[in-house]
Order: C-alpha cells, then structure tokens, then sequence
C-alpha cells in the first residue's frame, strides 16, 4: 500500500516511522516532509496547504491512503476535495474541523449539548473584549479564536497582562486573522491532560493519555509554544474520569457533528468538579504523537485502514503497558524568530539508547548534514517500565545531540514523577 503523510513536523515523522513497521505499506511518501521522513521513504516538495497539488499527486501517483497531519490543510478543506475524487483520506472535513479552526465554535457546541467546559465570552472587538476584562476575576484566559499554532493562548494573572494580549491579537494583528475574535475564559484549576481518540464517523476508540507541557521555560512559565514535551502514562487519568470523558464530553460532541471521521483530541482539564473541556484539535497533538504511537501495539495501518472503511468497532486496538516521554530540543530564540542552516551532531549516538527514538522536526537535508530548520528541531523520545525510566533515557540522550543555540526543558514529566513518590 501506498501511503501519502501531509505535513513536515515531529508528528509526522512519528506516524511514518510507525506506518514503517506495518508489512502493509509499501511506500511512503511524505509532502513536504523534514530529515527524518526522508530516511523513511520519499519526501515530496509540496507544502501542506497546497491541497490541490496533493490531490493531484495522490491521484497520479495512486495513493491507496492519505493521512493529514496538521490543521491548517484540514481547515481548507483537503479531506473533502480528496473525497470528491475517490482518494481514501484519514481527516474530518472542513467543516468538522471547525472544532479546532474556530474555538468560539466549540464552545457554543459544548453550551448548547451541555458539555463542560469553562465559562466565556466571545467578543468581535477590542472594545467588548475590554469591557469583559474589566469585570472579570483573575486569573483570566485570553484565547486567539482561530489557528496560532499552539501561540494564540495567554493565561493573565492581572488586568494589565489581560489587555495587553487583546492588543496584541486584535489591534496589532500579531497573529493576523486568527486574533481578530478572541474568546475570554475563566480559569479553570486543575491538571491538563490530552486524550486522543480514533472515529470513523460510527464507532469511537480511546488511545493512551498524555500531558503536554505547552509553556517555553521550567516551571510552566513563559510564552506557550506548540509543545515542549510531553509523557504519557496510564496513571494520568482513572477508569472514572475516562468515563465520564466519554460520556459526558466525547460522545455528546460526535452525536452532535454527526458524520466525523478522523482524529479527535480532546484537551481537558481534571478539575475538583471532573473533567472540563479545554479545547479539541482536529489531528494527533504535537509532541503528543511522539508519546502516543510508540505505545500502539496494534499496526497504525490496520486502524487506519478500518477507520477509511467505518469498520473501526470492529478491530480489538491494543497498547503497550509502557511509559513513554519526549522531551523537545529547541533553538534558544523559539519562539520567537529563528535562524535556521545550523549543523546538528550527536544523531547516531542518540539513537543508540535503548528505546530512544529521534523524531525530526524542524531539520533538513543540507549539503550532506542535518540541519536546523525551524524552532522545535528534534524530539527525543524513549519508552520504558517506568517514568523514571523513560525520562532518563530521553534527558541521556537529549544531551548526545548538538547544534548552535540548543535548548530544551529540564523539569518534562516532573507533575507525574511528584505523584509516584
């Protein structure tokens, strides 16, 4: 089978390496992709956005199997275009993707089928936005309304942060047309967990828990990122909370879509009241994937084969009994602007640790070397019985690997290592 992977970051080259062991697929080709998807197959020069150019090439090309990684080419639409043309794609369509495009969308969906989740207010303006700060407490959450790559979230601890993120989204336009609406929520206390789920527009399966560690610096401060690091362990969440997840939050939302068919990430926060809904992505998170799928014990290509063919309730999905943590490797200035072209050392060592997988992010092929091309650069990961043991793997061999400027969390993992004490 032939398999196209759309996208370039950790998380795609974490669903090629896992599609790789599957005596199903054939070849892989992945558009645009980064260094490591190229020692894995084919990269193909075209941008994830260009969804015309990808149909194109799945169709001449004979793609058996498409699968979307980020959210953008989602938003746009490429599941359906490839639908309208009998192209087998893993993606919900533009308009279910609404859930992560538009987040004033899903929380009128989750007030309207009584999902929990925090209490907002949606404002058009800087003027109304303003208005709802000042009579707000605080802690307060200020939220971007569209795509920000993981950036268009401030969690304000006083008014002056507060209106400061609403002028920055919606007066200074930092992040152009998704800060033009902005959601204000209450903050909601609690520990954030990220539960992902196969759907096949029928039937439902839970993955592995994980929890993202979104902020630049230890201790959970600074700017949010796309992702820092993550872990997941089954610990995370208790059989109740799952279920009431699903009972309460999940299975409302599909009921409610209707026909979605794809990843569903559900971002929560375990509060004293039970699980709350953060917010959902429509694909794998990133680094949550890197965490997630080396946990798969069953073949990646089967579940997708069965949720392209709504056969999904009938395939027994199994995960390994492992612990597994990422821990990501930075550019200093991410994120922020970045250079980019500078050399990476240290790869094959790294990948010598037992159970250690190098998963590429922001790198490219240069002149023969490995180089930088982006912020998030590299996502050391590593599986085993225990945290302890999966973190000191990742942090030994995170310390293998150079380039100029490298950086990267030294506290990943440490919430759920202060639990097993």
């Amino acid at each position: 089978m032939k398999v196209l992977i759309v996208g370039s970051g950790g998380r795609e080259h974490a669903v090629a390496e896992a599609l790789s062991r599957s005596p199903r697929v054939s070849k892989i080709h992945t558009a645009p992709g980064n260094a490591g998807t190229e020692d894995l197959g084919e990269n193909v020069p075209i941008a994830a956005d260009a969804v015309e150019s990808l149909a194109r090439f799945a169709g001449e090309n004979r793609v058996e199997l498409t699968f979307v990684g980020p959210e953008i080419p989602l938003s746009m639409g490429i599941a359906d275009l490839f639908r309208s043309r009998d192209l087998a794609v893993v993606g919900p369509s533009s308009k279910n993707a609404e859930l992560e495009a538009s987040k004033s969308f899903t929380k009128r969906l989750s007030t309207a089928h009584s999902i929990p989740t925090a209490g907002y207010d949606v404002c058009d303006s800087a003027e109304a936005a303003y208005r709802v700060l000042d009579g707000s407490p605080f802690p307060v959450v200020v939220k971007a309304d569209g795509l920000a790559a993981g950036k268009g979230v401030v969690i304000a601890e006083t008014l002056e942060v507060a209106r400061q993120a609403v002028h920055d989204f919606m007066e200074a336009s930092t992040l152009g047309a998704a800060g033009a609406r902005v959601v204000i929520e209450e903050f909601m206390e609690g520990e954030e967990a990220s539960w992902h789920f196969f759907v096949d527009g029928q039937d439902v399966q839970g993955m592995v828990v994980a929890q993202d560690h979104k902020r630049r610096f230890a201790g959970d401060t600074g700017p949010n990122t796309g992702g820092m690091g993550a872990y997941s362990a089954d610990s995370l969440m208790s059989s109740g909370e799952r279920e009431a997840v699903l009972d309460r939050i999940v299975r409302p939302t599909l009921r409610a879509l209707g026909d979605y068919t794809g990843i569903l990430y559900a971002g929560l926060m375990r509060t004293a009241g039970g699980p709350k809904l953060v917010e959902y992505n429509v694909r794998f998170g990133d680094p949550e994937a890197q965490v997630i799928l080396p946990r798969l014990g069953t073949d990646l290509a089967e579940v997708l084969l069965a949720m392209r063919d709504h056969r999904l309730g009938e395939l027994d999905v199994r995960w390994l009994p492992v612990v597994s943590a990422t821990v990501v490797l930075v550019a200093e200035t991410y994120p922020g602007a970045v250079e980019t072209g500078r050399a990476i050392t240290g790869l094959a060592e790294a990948a010598t640790v037992p159970g250690v997988t190098v998963y590429h992010a922001g790198t490219r092929r240069e002149a023969g070397r490995v180089v930088t091309a982006g912020g998030r650069i590299l996502n050391v990961t590593s599986v085993g019985a225990t945290l302890t043991e999966a973190l000191g793997k990742a942090y030994a061999a995170a310390k293998m690997i150079d380039f100029e400027g490298k950086d990267y969390r030294l506290d990943i993992g440490q919430k759920g290592l202060a639990k097993a004490r």
